[in-house]
């Protein structure tokens, strides 16, 4: 299984299948609109416009499971998001990536790369995963991790081959 096996919804509702972005390095957030880590969208809006035309495709997830700081419609978050941070990367519809209801991308994600001692679970908001051009995950960081500290293994996973 890999990233191109998922289907996923976007925030206007159309169903998203992500083998189009097959050969491409993706970066998945889970992201909320009212979070201390909120200003993290300047930085993945940055890492989009710098590296998404060399391959990089940054999604983002919206989750209201963290003390509920995305309690918005789809509509309204994306409207903020555009507003406030300028962003332009695409954005789904908002999803639990915790529980018995987490989305299967959320799912396989945390299966994939676990995060600390083991742990299946999404930590907090902008929690980020590193997809490579073969569909598998690379590696997960913190919602601390600030997207311009990640550049570098963007740029890396930019330039590997895939399988």
């Amino acid at each position: 299984m890999d990233l191109y096996d998922f289907d996923v919804t976007a925030s206007d509702g159309s169903e998203v299948e992500l083998s189009q972005y097959r050969g491409q390095v993706v970066l998945i957030v889970n992201t909320a609109s009212k979070c201390g880590f909120t200003p993290q969208f300047a930085g993945l809006e940055d890492l989009w416009q710098r590296y998404g035309d060399k391959g990089l495709v940054v999604l983002g997830f919206p989750c209201n499971q963290f003390a509920s700081q995305d309690p918005g419609s789809n509509e309204e978050i994306v409207d903020f998001c555009q507003v406030n941070y300028g962003v332009t990367f695409p954005m789904m519809a908002k999803i639990d990536v915790n529980g018995r209801d987490a989305a299967p991308i959320f799912q396989w994600l945390t299966k994939e790369a676990p995060g600390f001692m083991g742990s299946k679970r999404v930590k907090w908001n902008f929690t980020k995963f590193l997809v490579g051009r073969d569909g598998r995950v690379i590696k997960r960081y913190g919602p601390n991790e600030d997207p311009a500290a990640i550049a570098s293994d963007i740029e890396a996973a930019l330039t590997a081959v895939a399988a």
